[in-house]
């Protein structure tokens, strides 16, 4: 799958690095040619001769090693290879990506690339759920780095929880679709994502609480399969990732007539969290108090059923429809029922309650239901959680 690509491997400091070590073999197993770079912090933790040994090639260390840098090499390297890969990507290099900082060879490579850039995250489970570092995620995924990972478990400093390294197959299978080998290349997937917004007046509308978060994480995520991607998302809080189809609308009837114009698709996921509702007699100005203290009369009407209305089409359905049920209680009978009654493929199901922090938050925990029946996963970091949707799809179409 990897014959005669070419791999330049930067590998930062954590204890992480020494699945490194197999991420080189593995790739190198596929036809991979490997360029490893080295961090002064990933020498505490795995030698350059190791290295140097697996990849088959010189390691590269420093910034201002004069021979290399006579011909510019940090600009030759940056460019040469066709995939820039960063594993263990830790805080402090994910930090420097985001900031556009050059202070050392790793961080001067990732500056100089032209490349797309591809980084398996590892650091402590607090660290990862630090502001600044979702910031700084939130900064690299809006400039297209694609991310691998990290996924949930016991840490070496003893803490459970979200921030472990990639395991080394699923790294290799996210570097095979970033080369555009994905298992969903030459499909096309319409997702949804965010919520929408109804308007009562020029100023105020009815809304909900999605962050938009785990929509533009599944589009991420089929596009790193190789799938093109047509995002339709409402006002979403989170910046739609690069390299989709982006359509940006605000009512639920605007969704659906973006989906269907989107129409003919392989598959079609629908994250959004539409409002079931509309007001009908929406003022044209500010509505204002009038001193009775009653208040506005509001008519309601129903919002198209955007995921229902695709699940039941005939000729032109996709051939895997998924809908999302963010539920408060009896997750797994809502969502099952809901499944029946829209007539889609499968139901992705959460539990949204205010203290699961799952609504705008950076986790998630969902129950997949299919026509097999449910089965439960982990919490684990939302994009994570679109990576194994997305496996999943692509199997159900392979």
């Amino acid at each position: 799958m990897l014959a005669d690509k070419r791999i330049l491997l930067i590998i930062g400091g954590g204890i992480a690095a020494y699945k490194a070590l197999d991420l080189i073999r593995r790739l190198r197993e596929q036809g991979a040619h490997v360029t490893p770079v080295l961090t002064r912090a990933g020498e505490e933790f795995v030698t350059p001769l190791s290295v140097s040994a697996l990849a088959a090639e010189k390691v590269y260390r420093d910034l201002f090693d004069l021979t290399d840098e006579a011909e510019m090499g940090h600009i030759e390297l940056s460019r040469a290879a066709d995939l820039v890969v960063v594993a263990p990507a830790t805080a402090d290099l994910m930090a420097k990506m985001a900031a556009g900082l050059a202070g050392d060879l790793a961080s001067t490579l990732l500056l100089a690339t032209d490349k797309r850039v591809l980084i398996a995250p590892t650091m402590n489970v607090r660290m990862w759920d630090h502001p600044a570092t979702r910031r700084n995620l939130a900064q690299l995924l809006a400039d297209g780095v694609l991310v691998v990972g990290p996924g949930e478990g016991t840490m070496a400093c003893g803490e459970f929880g979200a921030g472990r390294m990639a395991e080394v197959p699923e790294i290799v299978a996210a570097i095979g679709a970033a080369l555009g080998d994905g298992p969903l290349k030459g499909r096309h997937v319409i997702v949804t994502s965010g919520p929408t917004h109804e308007p009562i007046d020029p100023v105020r509308y009815i809304a909900n609480r999605s962050s938009g978060a785990q929509g533009a994480a599944m589009a991420a995520a089929l596009r790193d399969l190789g799938a093109r991607v047509s995002f339709v998302t409402g006002p979403a809080a989170v910046p739609p990732p690069a390299g989709v189809d982006v359509v940006a609308v605000e009512t639920a009837r605007e969704m659906q007539a973006a989906v269907l114009a989107a129409l003919p698709a392989d598959a079609a996921v629908f994250a959004a969290a539409v409002a079931d509702w509309r007001v009908v007699n929406a003022a044209t100005q500010k509505m204002k108090k009038d001193g009775s203290g009653l208040p506005p009369a509001l008519e309601f009407a129903e919002n198209p059923d955007i995921l229902a209305q695709v699940a039941q089409m005939g000729a032109g359905r996709p051939r895997l429809v998924v809908g999302f049920a963010a539920e408060t209680e009896t997750v797994a009978d809502h969502a099952t029922a809901k499944r029946a009654r829209k007539g889609c493929d499968w139901i992705v199901a959460n539990d949204v309650s205010p203290e699961t922090g799952i609504m705008g938050g950076g986790e998630n925990a969902v129950m997949l239901i299919t026509g097999d029946g449910a089965e439960s996963w982990p919490r684990m970091a939302k994009g994570e959680v679109a990576r194994r949707l997305g496996l999943r799809i692509a199997d159900a179409l392979a």
